[in-house]
C-alpha cells in the first residue's frame, strides 16, 4: 500500500494549516502590549461577546492566508508566511508601545514611507542596511525554499481557471470595501462590533492586526458629512461674533507659537533649570497654566489639530489618531478658515519637510493662505545640528511679521528645536540626555524672550500663545513621565498689554479651548468654545 500523503488529500492539507494558523496568532497576539497593560485593558466580557470577539478575528486571518495561498497555493507556505505576517504586526505594536505607549493604530500605516524617510524623529535608527539585507534574505530566501521543497496543490486542470478564482477569494473583499454599496453596511456593523474607539482595549479584543482592520473599516465608511454639520452648529455661538472688519477697532496681530516637546521640569523638582521669559511672561499673562495633553510623547499633529480646529478628540471619532488624513472634512469647523473668511492672512511656520504628516495638503485645507517650510530656511544639519533652532525660527518670524505690519495677520508658528533624540553632540559637550533637554528648554526660552520683546515695541495690539504641545519621549528623566500636561500662556502685547493688570493663578486648561480663549481675550469672539 503506498502511504497517504497530506498533499495527496489538498482540502485537509489547507484546513490544516489554516487552523495552525489560527492557534499561532491567538496565541501570539498578546505580545503587543506588556501584560501588565494587557491586564488593564482587558474588560470584563460575557462568554458570548468574548467568543464574537475571538470569531471577528478569523475573516482576517483567513483573508491573510488566503492572500500568500493564491499567489502560491502552497499551504505549508501560507500558514508560515501568515505567522510572520502577523508577528511582525504585533511586533511592531509592542516596539511603538515601549516608545509612546500606543499600540499600533491604522492610521500609523499612513507614515510607513515617512518612518523610513526620517528615521531619527520616529527612533527608528535601526532600520538600517543590515535591516534591509535580513529582511530581503528572510523573505525571498524563505519563499524560494519553499518554492523548492514545497509542491503546490494547484488542480492540474484549468490552471488558469483556478488561478483567478483563488486571487478573486482572497483580494475581492479588499477591494469591495471601496465601494460603497458594500462599505456602508461593513463600516456600520463593525462599528457596533468595535463599540468606542479605544484602541488599547481593542488591541486586547482583537488583536493587532484586526484591530488595525476593523479601525480602517470603520475609519473608510465613516460619513462626515452630517457630522461636520453638527459641530459647526455647536461651534456657531463661538464663531458668530468674530471680528468686523469694518468695525473702528484696530485689528490685533496673533501668534501660536508650537513649543516641540515643551514641558517645564522644575514642576518635577529639577531646580537648577531658569526659565526667566517664560517666568516673565506668566505674571504679564491674561491666562496661563498647564494644559492637558491629547497624547503623551509624540503625534504633534494630534495637539496641533485639537488647537486649530477647537475639537476634542471624541469629536472627531475615527479620524483622531491622524486628523490631516480627512483634513478636508473639516474646514467649516477650524479657526483659520474662520479668520480667512473674515479677512485675515493666515500663515503657518514650520521648518520641517513639508509633506510630513501631509501637512503639504492639510493646510491650506485647514485655512492658511501661505506656508512658511523647512525648504524656505538656511538649514545645513551638519553645521547646525538637525533641527532649525528656535533662535533662527524666531528672526523669521519677525522678518514675515514686518513684512505686513499692519494688516490681519494670524501666524501659527510650529517649532521643532527640542525634538529628540537628545544624544550627545547635540549641545556642545553634554552627553546626558536630560541636560541636553534642559539646555534646549533654556534655548527655547530664550527665543521667546526676544519674540515677545519684539513684539512687545509693536505700536498694535498684540496676543501671543505660547505652548508645549507634548511632554518629550526623555526616558532618562521618567517613562513614563509623572504628568503628561505641559506648559502654556496667553499673554496681552504691544498696545493689548494693559499696564494695570495683575498676575492671575494658574488655571488648568485643554488644548482645543486655547484658541478660542485667545480670540475671546483679543475681542474676536465675546464667548468660549463649549467644554
Amino acid at each position: 500500500m503506498v502511504p497517504l500523503r497530506l498533499h495527496d488529500v489538498p482540502f485537509l492539507l489547507v484546513a490544516s494549516c489554516f487552523a495552525l494558523t489560527c492557534i499561532f496568532v491567538y496565541a501570539t497576539d498578546w505580545f503587543a502590549m506588556p501584560s501588565a497593560v494587557y491586564r488593564q485593558n482587558n474588560v470584563e466580557r460575557t462568554p458570548s461577546r468574548y467568543a464574537l470577539d475571538l470569531a471577528a478575528r478569523l475573516p482576517v486571518i483567513a483573508l491573510v492566508f488566503a492572500g500568500f495561498f493564491s499567489v502560491t497555493w502552497r499551504p505549508i507556505y501560507a500558514m508560515q508566511a501568515t505567522m510572520s505576517f502577523f508577528v511582525i504586526f504585533t511586533g511592531i505594536s509592542r516596539a511603538k508601545f515601549k516608545f509612546i505607549r500606543e499600540p499600533l493604530i491604522f492610521s500609523d500605516i499612513a507614515l510607513v514611507v515617512d518612518v523610513f524617510k526620517y528615521k531619527e524623529i520616529f527612533y527608528a535608527t535601526s532600520l538600517n542596511i543590515f535591516f534591509w539585507i535580513f529582511s530581503f534574505l528572510y523573505v525571498f530566501g524563505v519563499t524560494g525554499l519553499y518554492f523548492y521543497f514545497e509542491p503546490h496543490i494547484l488542480p492540474a486542470s484549468a490552471q488558469g481557471f483556478w488561478a483567478l478564482v483563488g486571487l478573486a477569494v482572497a483580494f475581492g473583499p479588499w477591494l469591495a470595501l471601496f465601494y460603497g454599496p458594500v462599505n456602508g453596511p461593513v463600516s456600520r456593523a463593525t462599528q457596533q462590533l468595535v463599540g468606542p474607539i479605544d484602541i488599547k482595549k481593542n488591541t486586547v479584543r482583537f488583536g493587532t492586526f484586526t484591530s488595525v482592520v476593523l479601525h480602517f473599516i470603520i475609519w473608510l465608511g465613516r460619513r462626515r458629512e452630517k457630522i461636520v454639520h453638527e459641530l459647526s452648529v455647536m461651534l456657531k455661538s463661538a464663531l458668530h461674533d468674530l471680528w468686523d472688519p469694518d468695525g473702528d477697532n484696530e485689528p490685533p496681530l496673533i501668534v501660536v507659537w508650537q513649543s516641540e516637546s515643551f514641558i517645564d521640569l522644575r514642576h518635577f523638582e529639577v531646580k537648577d533649570l531658569k526659565l526667566p521669559n517664560l517666568d516673565r511672561l506668566r505674571k504679564r499673562a491674561a491666562q496661563w497654566g498647564r494644559m492637558t495633553s491629547v497624547f503623551e510623547g509624540g503625534y504633534t499633529l494630534r495637539t496641533e489639530f485639537a488647537i486649530l480646529s477647537g475639537l476634542q478628540p471624541d469629536d472627531v471619532h475615527i479620524d483622531a489618531s491622524y486628523p490631516y488624513l480627512s483634513a478636508s472634512q473639516y474646514t467649516d469647523v477650524v479657526w483659520p478658515n474662520k479668520l480667512k473668511d473674515a479677512g485675515w492672512k493666515t500663515q503657518f511656520i514650520h521648518p520641517y519637510d513639508r509633506t510630513f504628516f501631509l501637512r503639504h495638503k492639510a493646510m491650506p485645507q485647514l485655512g492658511f493662505d501661505h506656508m512658511m517650510m523647512l525648504d524656505e530656511f538656511d538649514h545645513n544639519p551638519e553645521r547646525d545640528g538637525p533641527y532649525v533652532s528656535d533662535q533662527a525660527l524666531t528672526k523669521s518670524v519677525i522678518r514675515e511679521i514686518e513684512k505686513d505690519p499692519d494688516i490681519k495677520n494670524f501666524l501659527f508658528v510650529a517649532s521643532m528645536a527640542n525634538h529628540g533624540p537628545w544624544e550627545a553632540g547635540r549641545v556642545g559637550d553634554l552627553t546626558d540626555p536630560v541636560e541636553i533637554y534642559s539646555e534646549l528648554l533654556r534655548r527655547a526660552d530664550h527665543a521667546l524672550g526676544n519674540l515677545a520683546h519684539h513684539l512687545d515695541t509693536l505700536d498694535r495690539p498684540v496676543w501671543l500663545l505660547f505652548y508645549g504641545d507634548h511632554a518629550p519621549l526623555l526616558k532618562a528623566f521618567a517613562d513614563p513621565f509623572p504628568d503628561p500636561r505641559t506648559d502654556y500662556v496667553i499673554v496681552p502685547l504691544g498696545r493689548a498689554r494693559s499696564h494695570s493688570q495683575r498676575p492671575v493663578p494658574p488655571r488648568e486648561e485643554a488644548p482645543w479651548n486655547l484658541l478660542g480663549t485667545l480670540l475671546r481675550f483679543a475681542g474676536l469672539s465675546k464667548e468660549l468654545p463649549a467644554e
